[in-house]
């Protein structure tokens, strides 16, 4: 499985986020926004979490994922946290694990702060897209059941208070880098892709 393969669905009830990701992804026809619940959602094979570090899973999204498929899956994300992460997972990472949902049986959980905190002026979005992505991109390499649609809700959008255009952007630009990867890596490649995520490092005070 190529990873142009993979379909993302990009699903918010806030009509100006998914205004947003329509501005930012009308071209690309891997990804469908969807102004609604993912839990009216019929097709996905993978849900993202995007919540924190600690797989504290009782406010916003993450709450309704457990509503959803259950308190265990909330005890098998902070097993897994604490068993691979020795009970902290950084912004940056995401994992695969099991929902016990035969219809939709993956979870990533790709947390984009380590507590409940504004993210406003980080790249955290790019950052737990990306993971999240690599995640699925690793769990279908070795994986004899793929993940050939993703349901992912805003990164940092809701606690977070990253603005919709700004975690709209980032989010693309994730996809972007990760269905066109480099052929080689150098300076110049590097120093452009940093300045069009525009976030990341110290933030200097204008």
């Amino acid at each position: 499985m190529n990873s142009s393969d993979i379909k993302l669905i990009l699903v918010a009830p806030d009509e100006k986020l998914c205004d947003a990701w329509k501005q930012e992804f009308y071209e690309v026809k891997s990804v469908s926004v969807v102004n609604g619940y993912f839990e009216e959602l019929t097709e996905y094979d993978c849900m993202v979490s995007a919540g924190n570090s600690f797989g504290l899973m009782d406010g916003g999204v993450d709450l309704a994922i457990i509503k959803y498929f259950g308190l265990e899956l909330m005890s098998s994300v902070q097993e897994y946290i604490i068993n691979n992460f020795r009970g902290e997972q950084p912004v940056g990472t995401s994992f695969i694990i099991s929902t016990g949902n035969p219809q939709h049986p993956f979870l990533a959980h790709a947390p984009t702060m380590r507590v409940p905190m504004e993210i406003a002026t980080t790249d955290n979005p790019y950052l737990a897209m990306w993971a999240m992505l690599l995640s699925v991109w690793r769990h279908n390499q070795r994986e004899e059941k793929k993940i050939n649609i993703v349901a992912c809700p805003g990164l940092g959008t809701g606690t977070g208070c990253v603005p919709f255009a700004k975690a709209a952007k980032q989010m693309k630009l994730a996809y972007n880098n990760f269905l066109y990867p480099p052929k080689d890596i150098s300076w110049p490649y590097a120093i452009t892709r940093q300045n069009a995520i525009g976030a990341g490092g110290d933030v200097k005070n204008s």
